[in-house]
C-alpha cells in the first residue's frame, strides 16, 4: 500500500509531496526548509531514498540538494537542466524503484512547457499508475505560466504546454491522481487551481488545455499573463547554482535606536503585525507586511534585491514563521527583529505613527474633492470594474512610483484589504496622508459608488 503526504506551502501558493511504502519514499519539489519533510518521515517510519525535482523553480529555492545531502537519497533533476551541482540527470522513460517491497516506482514523463526540460513523474504500484506529479505542467484546471525562462521561447513553451497536458492525459488512466506543484496561490501559475484535488479524467472534462484546440488555448494562455514577480529572477540561478542550507536561529535583537538608526539608513524595517493593528500604531517609516498574508511573495517582489531587511513581530512565533517563509525565496538572514509593538520600538519621547481604516461605505460619503482614489490591484482584476476616476497602480509598483499619485488625501483599496494596507504603509512612510480602505470591492458598488465595467 502506497501513501502521498502532501507538504503544503501556503505563504508560496506552492505544495510540494512525499510518497512512498513501508519502508522508503520519494520527496518530490521539497521546499527550503527541509526539517518539516524530514519530520514527515520520521513520522512514517520510512527513509528518503529519492529526491526529484521537476524543473528547476522559478519561484522559490528548492531545498532538494540539501535534503539528498543529509538523507544520502538519489537526487533526480532533468537532464536537461543545466545545473552546478552533481545530481542523478533524469530523462523521459527512466524508472527507478522507490520501494521494491511495495512493488513502487517512479517513471520519467517529458512534459515541456513551463520550463523546456519540465518532467513530471508517474508513480506506479506494481506497474499501475496511481499518480502523477505534475509540477508546473498539468494543475488543477490550468497550467503552469510559459513564460518564466526567456521571453522568445514563450509562444513556444505555451504550445508545449497543450501537448504535455495531453501527453498525461492520453497515457494515464482517468483514475490517475494529478499531484501539481503550482496553482493555490502561486504566481507560477497561469490561473490559480479551480478545487483541492483533481484525477486525469476531471482534468480531461474541465481543463482548457485539454477541451481547447491548441490555436485559442494558446491565444488565451498568452493573453492572460500578467507580471512576473521580480524575485523570480534571481531563484533559477540560486536553484542552478545549488542552494546551500539555512541557519534558522533568531536574527540579532535590535533596540529602538537600532531600529531607528536602520530606518535613517534607508533599510526596510517590516511590521509583521496585522493591518488593523498597523494603522492604529506603527513605527514612522516601517512598512506592513502581514505575517499572515502572503508574506514571502509581496516582500520578496517590493523590496530591492540584497537590501537588509528588519522585522518587527508581535512574538517570538511569529518572527519564526516569518522566517521560514523568508528563506524559501533567498531572504536567508533578517538584520535584525524584534517583538513586541511600538511601545517597545519606539525611542523615548516619541509617538506612534498611525492613519484611519475606512469602508467604501465611509468612501460613498465623503466629498470627493481633495480625495485620490487609488486601486491596487493586478490588471486581470481592474478590468473588471473599477472606480470610476480611480488612479491605478498595481501594487508591486506602488514603492516605485509613488510620485505618480496626485495630490490629496489617498484613499487605497484592492480586493479585500490586505494588499491595501501593504500600500498605504508605504504611502503613510512617505509622508502622505493615507486611508486603507480594508472592505470586500464587492461592497462598492453596493455602497453606491460608481463601478466602471469593461
Amino acid at each position: 500500500m502506497f501513501f502521498v503526504d502532501v507538504i503544503e506551502l501556503e505563504g508560496l501558493g506552492n505544495r510540494s509531496y512525499m510518497a512512498g511504502g513501508e519502508s522508503a519514499a520519494v520527496a518530490v519539489d521539497p521546499p527550503r526548509d527541509i526539517d518539516q519533510v524530514l519530520a514527515a518521515a520520521a513520522w512514517r517510519g520510512v527513509r528518503i531514498s529519492h529526491v526529484v525535482e521537476t524543473h528547476i523553480h522559478n519561484d522559490y529555492v528548492t531545498g532538494g540538494l540539501e535534503l539528498a545531502r543529509i538523507t544520502g537519497a538519489v537526487y533526480l533533476v532533468p537532464s536537461g537542466a543545466h545545473v552546478s551541482f552533481a545530481r542523478t540527470p533524469v530523462a523521459d522513460g527512466d524508472e527507478v524503484d522507490i520501494d521494491p517491497g511495495a512493488g513502487l516506482s517512479l517513471t520519467a514523463v517529458a512534459t515541456p512547457g513551463h520550463t523546456p526540460h519540465h518532467t513530471a513523474y508517474v508513480l506506479r504500484e506494481a506497474g499501475r499508475p496511481v499518480a502523477a506529479f505534475t509540477g508546473g505542467s498539468l494543475l488543477i484546471g490550468t497550467v503552469g505560466r510559459p513564460d518564466l525562462v526567456e521571453p522568445r521561447l514563450t509562444e513556444r513553451l505555451a504550445r508545449a504546454q497543450h501537448s504535455s497536458a495531453h501527453r498525461l492525459a492520453d497515457t494515464l488512466p482517468d483514475d490517475t491522481q494529478v499531484l501539481p506543484t503550482h496553482g493555490f496561490g502561486s504566481f507560477c501559475s497561469s490561473a490559480q487551481a479551480d478545487g483541492e484535488s483533481t484525477t486525469i479524467g476531471k482534468e480531461k472534462a474541465a481543463n482548457t488545455a485539454l477541451t481547447v484546440e491548441v490555436e485559442t488555448f494558446v491565444a488565451d494562455l498568452l493573453a492572460g499573463l500578467e507580471d512576473v514577480p521580480a524575485y523570480y529572477a534571481h531563484m533559477g540561478p540560486a536553484n542552478a547554482a545549488g542552494p546551500g542550507p539555512v541557519d534558522m536561529t533568531p536574527p540579532s535583537v535590535a533596540d529602538p535606536d537600532e531600529i531607528a538608526a536602520r530606518l535613517a539608513a534607508g533599510e526596510w524595517v517590516v511590521d509583521l503585525r496585522s493591518r488593523i493593528a498597523f494603522a492604529e500604531g506603527h513605527v514612522a517609516g516601517s512598512f506592513n507586511f502581514e505575517a499572515d498574508g502572503k508574506l514571502a511573495t509581496y516582500l520578496a517582489w517590493m523590496i530591492p534585491w540584497g537590501k537588509p531587511v528588519t522585522l518587527l513581530a508581535e512574538t517570538a512565533g511569529q518572527l519564526a514563521a516569518a522566517q521560514r517563509e523568508l528563506v524559501r525565496v533567498g531572504i536567508d538572514r533578517p538584520a535584525a527583529a524584534a517583538t513586541g509593538g511600538p511601545a517597545r520600538w519606539l525611542r523615548e519621547g516619541e509617538s506612534p505613527a498611525s492613519f484611519p481604516r475606512a469602508t467604501f461605505a465611509d468612501l460613498a460619503d465623503q466629498d470627493r474633492d481633495g480625495i485620490v482614489v487609488l486601486d491596487v490591484r493586478r490588471d486581470s482584476e481592474r478590468a473588471e470594474g473599477w472606480i470610476a476616476g480611480s488612479v491605478h497602480i498595481p501594487i508591486h509598483q506602488v514603492h516605485q512610483r509613488l510620485g505618480e499619485v496626485p495630490d490629496g488625501t489617498v484613499w487605497v483599496h484592492c480586493a479585500g484589504g490586505m494588499r491595501a494596507g501593504i500600500a498605504a504603509s508605504l504611502l503613510d512612510a512617505a509622508g502622505r496622508h493615507v486611508v486603507a480602505v480594508d472592505d470586500g470591492f464587492d461592497a462598492a458598488a453596493d455602497a453606491g459608488l460608481d463601478v466602471v465595467t469593461g
